[in-house]
């Protein structure tokens, strides 16, 4: 009774500690400067600080695996959205879910919302054109990760090279129509002939469109937890294919990498080391592997172009060092008007310091 209490505390406590820095005013004011899309390290250096914001810890090869499988999941999600607004849909997939976690706590639900409110303003009267390139961008952001993820495997929407298959089947976009018949017209505008064609897929047409409110049925299922079915997840690094007829083999390799479930952290919790601390709040590690030995491993054989520095940073922040820090930068203040910040990062990276 009392491990599944601590259980439930350590949760709240961590999803609450690291909803609440995701959703920090000046965290996302400093998101939505019109800035330089960030590198890949700056981009994982602020997902470490984030995962980092609670007691929580994990060690180098558990934070690689963790990286991986958002970076390959959202890449997924991108990839396979039916049209470039959907984006949204997905975004608001996310919120949404996360507004699940924080339902006992108003402050941090808040945050939320007015993060939705936000993203609405901002990007809900964007035209197609701005969203397909938004889409694009993205997409030539994560087009060198090929990262093979286990439910991905499984599933057969990814090949054992670590590229997603595009599936032929399922709705279309909202607002069009199913493929298969081609329409000629006159230079009056007046249709004079029709033909048919085989598209080899199985498409319907799209029921409804999902809701781009504060609230409402998304219709679209990307972007929502996709481990929901309890399945076991793992990733391994794609290497060259030594014969690409293998794929009756593609099942096999899939079952041996699902090892350990990554549905939702109370589960991770439920086999965590428990760390006592000098300090007035427990501390813990979190290991994404099935033993210590095969982190270790994953970390040795872990490719040097996917290796990332780690950044250790305290759970309890040391209020004389951030009074320091503080202090070091109003000397540096500049009062002329502000320009736009082509730091990739530097600028929301030195902000989180703060947090």
């Amino acid at each position: 009774m009392m491990r599944n209490s601590l259980v439930y505390y350590l949760h709240t406590s961590v999803m609450n500690d690291l909803i609440s820095t995701m959703f920090n005013k000046k965290f996302l004011e400093e998101l939505f400067k019109p800035q330089e899309l960030y590198s890949k390290k700056a981009l994982r250096t602020v997902y470490d600080r984030l995962a980092h914001a609670s007691i929580m810890r994990l060690n180098p090869a558990s934070m690689d695996k963790l990286f991986d499988l958002m970076t390959m999941a959202f890449k997924y999600q991108v990839l396979l959205c039916p049209r470039p607004k959907d984006i949204l849909l997905i975004t608001f997939n996310h919120l949404d879910a996360i507004k699940n976690f924080v339902r006992d706590s108003p402050d941090i639900m808040n945050q939320v919302d007015e993060t939705f409110r936000h993203i609405i303003e901002v990007y809900g009267c964007l035209p197609a054109g701005e969203f397909q390139l938004i889409r694009q961008t993205l997409l030539l952001f994560f087009q060198d990760m090929h990262i093979r993820v286990s439910i991905f495997l499984k599933d057969k929407v990814q090949n054992s090279n670590g590229r997603f298959v595009l599936p032929i089947s399922g709705p279309v976009p909202w607002g069009t129509k199913v493929p298969g018949l081609i329409r000629m017209f006159n230079n009056k505008g007046e249709e004079v002939k029709r033909m048919e064609f085989k598209h080899g897929g199985q498409y319907v047409r799209a029921e409804s469109e999902g809701s781009f409110e504060l609230s409402g049925d998304r219709v679209l299922t990307l972007g929502t937890n996709m481990y929901s079915a309890s399945r076991p997840v793992e990733t391994r690094v794609s290497g060259a294919l030594k014969n690409s007829s293998l794929n009756t083999k593609d099942n096999i390799a899939a079952r041996t990498l699902a090892k350990e479930e990554l549905n939702f952290l109370a589960r991770l919790m439920g086999g965590m080391e428990i760390k006592k601390t000098s300090g007035p709040e427990p501390g813990f590690r979190l290991n994404l592997f099935t033993t210590d030995e095969e982190e270790e491993h994953a970390a040795l054989t872990r490719p040097e172009e996917l290796s990332y520095q780690v950044i250790n940073i305290q759970a309890a922040q040391d209020q004389q060092r951030n009074e320091e820090l503080t202090r070091i930068m109003g000397e540096f203040e500049i009062h002329d008007q502000p320009q736009q910040s082509t730091s990739k990062g530097d600028d929301l990276l030195a902000m989180m310091d703060e947090l």
